[in-house]
């Protein structure tokens, strides 16, 4: 194998932190350090890119770090990568540097901005980093699964005492834009129903004939998964079933709790994976690509078509979360 251009890469973070991202940065310090690579690490994302705000890592530096959940290099969106004049000032930080490749880690905002670099002649790798799980391409993201955990230890929490007050729950769980988490956790927890953005939503006949069913069937006290980023949000789907039922209903926003905590073994170990695939990328002279996951494979597109794809929600999960709810009439809308 002839020996690599790449000398030197950095590695950043960007847009909402979610767990597994340090292991993703361990990765890829050490396959760096392993193929004899420079790795500098960018702090608060494009703004430190911007700035300059950069730290050296090595081998030690990152040392028990996949157990940790946030970033050690922080996060942070900028306004004024938007615009050409940051544009220029972050290309100018990588020449200034020496950066032979950059890596960056986050969502589809992250990836829109490695998209701009590319197109100007910098070498970028983009690793799926959001507990959404709404990047197109890959059927996993880094973070999710712990965001599940740690959203399902919370609402099992909150059943034992809706249990005891005999109440209806309303939580929300976060999904700006997409409804995985709250499907998945809504079937993990056995929720008597959820709403989710891409549900084409009839109060009575998906979400209040539920809680009706199951109290017939005996229940006394139930629960309803909300995606944030449902028209209205939790308080307005809790207003509708007290009005409609006059059950005693409250609503629990679980918010950033979601993204914190040491990242579950998935992650840790999907991080690693997909931090060591970036390396080698770079290595290998490609640029412009996006790692995703494929069943067990890690595969690479290309940032353009990536960023075409779309994203349908796990029709087979919606369809037992239906048959065990009563929902399975209910229409998603097809983007």
């Amino acid at each position: 194998m002839a020996e690599s251009k790449v000398k030197r890469i950095g590695v950043f973070t960007s847009g909402g932190d979610a767990p597994g991202m340090n292991a993703v940065i361990r990765s890829v310090v050490r396959t760096a350090v392993h193929m004899g690579i420079e790795c500098i690490g960018i702090r608060r994302g494009y703004h430190g890119l911007i700035n300059g705000d950069f730290t050296t890592l090595d081998f030690n530096s990152v040392s028990g770090l996949s157990r940790r959940g946030g970033t050690m290099l922080y996060s942070a969106r900028s306004k004024e990568f938007m615009t050409e004049a940051g544009q220029d000032r972050a290309i100018a930080t990588c020449k200034l540097l020496g950066i032979d490749g950059l890596v960056g880690v986050g969502g589809d905002g992250t990836f829109r901005g490695l998209q701009v670099l590319a197109r100007r002649g910098i070498a970028v790798i983009g690793v799926p980093g959001t507990i959404d799980n709404d990047i197109s391409c890959s059927s996993y993201t880094i973070g999710y699964d712990t965001a599940c955990n740690t959203a399902i230890d919370s609402i099992d929490r909150l059943r034992d005492t809706m249990q005891s007050h005999e109440r209806c729950s309303v939580v929300e769980v976060m999904g700006r834009h997409a409804g995985h988490l709250a499907l998945y956790v809504g079937v993990a927890c056995g929720a008597t129903a959820v709403v989710i953005p891409e549900q084409e939503l009839d109060y009575e006949h998906d979400l209040i004939e539920p809680i009706r069913r199951a109290r017939i069937n005996g229940r006394t006290h139930f629960m309803v998964i909300v995606a944030e980023g449902v028209k209205g949000g939790a308080y307005e789907v809790a207003n509708q079933i007290r009005e409609a039922t006059a059950l005693d209903t409250r609503v629990t926003i679980l918010g950033h709790v979601q993204r914190g905590g040491a990242p579950s073994a998935r992650d840790r170990v999907t991080a690693t994976h997909m931090g060591y695939e970036a390396v080698r990328l770079l290595v290998e002279g490609k640029s412009g690509r996006v790692i995703g996951q494929q069943e067990d494979r890690y595969v690479d597109f290309d940032i353009e078509e990536a960023l075409s794809m779309k994203k349908s929600l796990d029709l087979q999960t919606y369809t037992v979360m239906g048959a065990l709810t009563g929902m399975e009439q209910v229409k998603l809308r097809q983007e």
